[in-house]
């Protein structure tokens, strides 16, 4: 029986295992990633002392526009029909309209629920969560597959889903099998790096603005907040509430390389001046995004790479398409399409 390897517990990943423990049962499907947890960038935090709050890290909301509400309609509806995503009904200031029109979704309970959706939905696979891979080597007719801290496992196919850099990173055979070509188009992708700040208050804090989320315009530090309890329509006097700060990208590549440690403060600062009176919150969580969103994909956006058709070595992931929702399940179905044709 085919064992397949999906390195990545992303949106892209999880969707992966989902398709093939859908369309094919018979194959033994294996999910690493190297956190402690599903979601990627799509990460969603609690707060230490009230488990009920949570703040988005990563993404924000979900935008369809018409093309890809009708193209990924499935994807949507099963979305919707299982309370994941609903309708983004509170008011986001100085967001872009995209021409056509678009429609925006939340997730009531975490945007990283999307992502464990999928991984449930992919019942039978296999998922370990502080499995970081670190080498992938040929062995015949399937890949020995290396991680820090654990013994090499042996897969007849391996899908990395991670972003392009980590790919690169790869020790073993990868390099060696990158054609010329392929490993130019990969350098040739390219990320914004920013700071997320996710600030838990207690149940009686109040934050008095007239928005959920507003996009801030002019600043050299921070691009977007949102009150995120706000932004899901979910405000309670018995949850407390949460904010989370995005900072502006010359911002994050400014600063990242410093510690969080370091750069907290000056986030804090930034955020005190333009949201002056804030309560002091309870706890905060400053996440660094070193690969946050794509600013150039793989030429053409492919939506996959296959390094090697047999045995079956093949790369997906935003990088090979674009950098939003539909962009990481058009790639899953691209890599869908190889593996079926491959196994």
């Amino acid at each position: 029986m085919s064992r397949v390897l999906i390195v990545g517990a992303g949106l892209t990943g999880s969707l992966c295992a989902c398709l093939l423990r859908r369309e094919m049962p018979n194959k033994v499907v294996v999910v690493w990633d190297k956190s402690r947890g599903a979601g990627g960038r799509m990460s969603t935090s609690r707060s230490p002392s009230d488990a009920s709050c949570i703040v988005d890290l990563g993404a924000q909301y979900i935008t369809a526009t018409p093309y890809y509400a009708q193209m990924h309609h499935n994807f949507y509806e099963e979305l919707l029909a299982h309370g994941v995503l609903k309708p983004l009904v509170s008011s986001v200031e100085g967001e872009v309209m995209k021409e056509g029109g678009q429609k925006n979704y939340v997730s009531p309970t975490g945007v990283s629920s999307i992502v464990k959706h999928f991984l449930k939905q992919s019942a039978g696979a296999e998922v370990f969560f502080d499995h970081h891979v670190t080498h992938i080597y040929q062995k015949g007719a399937s890949w020995e597959v290396c991680r820090k801290g654990g013994a090499p496992e042996q897969f007849d196919a391996v899908v990395l889903t991670m972003p392009v850099p980590q790919i690169l990173q790869l020790q073993g055979d990868v390099g060696s099998l990158l054609e010329k070509s392929q490993r130019q188009q990969l350098e040739a992708v390219s990320y914004t790096s920013r700071y997320a700040l996710g600030l838990f208050y207690e149940a009686q804090a109040h934050i008095d603005v007239p928005w959920a989320a507003k996009y801030i315009s002019n600043n050299p530090c921070i691009r977007f907040i949102a009150i995120d309890d706000k932004k899901r329509n979910l405000e309670s006097p018995e949850c407390g509430t949460s904010m989370v700060v995005h900072t502006s990208v010359p911002f994050g590549i400014k600063h990242l390389e410093e510690a969080k440690e370091q750069v907290e403060p000056l986030i804090l600062e930034e955020l005190n001046k333009l949201l002056p009176g804030l309560p002091q919150p309870d706890s905060i969580k400053c996440q660094k995004w070193r690969y946050s969103q794509v600013r150039s994909s793989v030429a053409d956006c492919p939506g996959q790479m296959t390094l090697l058709p047999q045995p079956l070595l093949v790369c997906g992931g935003d990088g090979f398409t674009h950098s939003n929702f539909d962009g990481c399940i058009e790639s899953a179905l691209k890599v869908f399409d190889v593996l079926k044709s491959s196994l």
